[in-house]
């Protein structure tokens, strides 16, 4: 297939908190917003998730930044009105900066029922809220080999969205703590590289043959093709505070993916990254986001977080300006690297305020400013 005959299609997913509007606590009322924000965005396009104080909006197949970003703000808007009706707000952040994840009630369904039971203290813990990219890759032979490719880039997208940094009343030390909670979970964590499509299907059927999963969606990598869609699905980021963030990232994701294409087309090699050295990457980001150093994959060495995030857009700037989106998300690149990721915002109100009621006042704020 050509690059002039493939659209690079998108899908995002956003989890968010339900917030109680008086204790700032999480809310476990997803079975009250729920029908409300389904018959206003349809039953596809709102659903329950693991713990009844979630609620995750999933965007239909989109061609356009503008149209996702359309889409993010129609769907915002209608969670935001559902949860309002309720007496409910929104938030969106990886974590809930004091909520304790054990007064946490599990939805009702029996996926989440078995999770609980496999893995259980470990998924007990998991109160914590991620955005996924699909970027529409029809063949699974390619989409292999583009996840050989990407897989290696995923460190700086970790660092512009991070957006966790406080864990039942305390600051963690990390940018994303998400990262961390998430890894506990066996099958998390950095995909390997595959040899072929083959490959990747050996290696789950091997995993469900010796009982280690069920089936195929319980493989968590940060980078998986998706089972349910003809998609690669980018799992890495914190949910996004901002729409504007959530597009950038979104943005970033396609160009990855269009540019591992062109490689892939042109019998490129792929970096020679091992999951061990990418678990170690993805470590460094989630730990200081932007505040430190990265690990440069060109250079093969630790560069300051802005050089590193610099050289991630110069690689993609030829995809993006073929998608017609450099300007858009290279500015606002610039603007997080000027001004913070969601994380750092965090700590500043934290820092100004030492009041995590007024923190969460802050990010519901910043959830609906569109």
């Amino acid at each position: 297939m050509s690059l002039q005959s493939h659209t690079f299609t998108i899908g995002v997913e956003e989890e968010y908190q339900i917030i109680d509007p008086h204790t700032r606590e999480l809310s476990q009322q997803a079975h009250v917003i729920l029908p409300e924000a389904q018959a206003a965005l349809g039953e596809d396009a709102v659903q329950f998730e693991m713990i009844l104080s979630q609620i995750e909006i999933a965007t239909p197949v989109c061609q356009s930044l503008m149209e996702v970003q359309h889409e993010l703000t129609r769907m915002r808007g209608g969670i935001i009105a559902a949860a309002s009706k309720a007496g409910q707000r929104i938030a969106a952040a990886g974590t809930h900066p004091f909520s304790h994840w054990d007064k946490q009630q599990v939805t009702p369904k029996d996926r989440y029922r078995s999770l609980i039971e496999t893995y259980q203290q470990l998924i007990r813990e998991q109160v914590i809220f991620g955005c996924h990219v699909h970027i529409g890759i029809p063949d699974q032979e390619i989409a292999t080999q583009i996840l050989n490719h990407a897989r290696a880039w995923l460190s700086p997208i970790i660092a512009l969205t991070a957006n966790s940094p406080f864990w039942l009343g305390a600051d963690t030390g990390y940018q994303n703590y998400r990262t961390g909670l998430w890894w506990t979970v066996p099958l998390a964590g950095p995909p390997p590289a595959f040899a072929s499509y083959d490959a990747y299907r050996s290696t789950i059927q091997h995993l469900i043959s010796t009982e280690s999963i069920d089936d195929a969606t319980k493989i968590y990598w940060d980078l998986r093709l998706s089972e349910r869609f003809p998609t690669l699905e980018f799992r890495v980021m914190d949910v996004c505070m901002t729409i504007d963030e959530a597009i950038m990232v979104t943005g970033l994701i396609r160009a990855l993916v269009r540019t591992a294409y062109e490689q892939v087309m042109r019998k490129a090699p792929f970096p020679d990254v091992t999951t061990d050295q990418l678990r170690a990457m993805h470590w460094r980001a989630a730990r200081y986001g932007l505040n430190e150093r990265l690990f440069d994959v060109q250079a093969q060495r630790t560069v300051p977080a802005r050089q590193c995030v610099e050289r991630f857009l110069a690689f993609l700037q030829p995809a993006l300006e073929a998608e017609g989106d450099w300007q858009r998300v290279s500015s606002r690149t610039y603007q997080i690297l000027q001004e913070g990721n969601g994380a750092h915002r965090q700590h500043a109100i934290y820092q100004r305020t030492g009041d995590f009621h007024a923190l969460v006042d802050y990010i519901v704020d910043q959830t609906c400013s569109f």
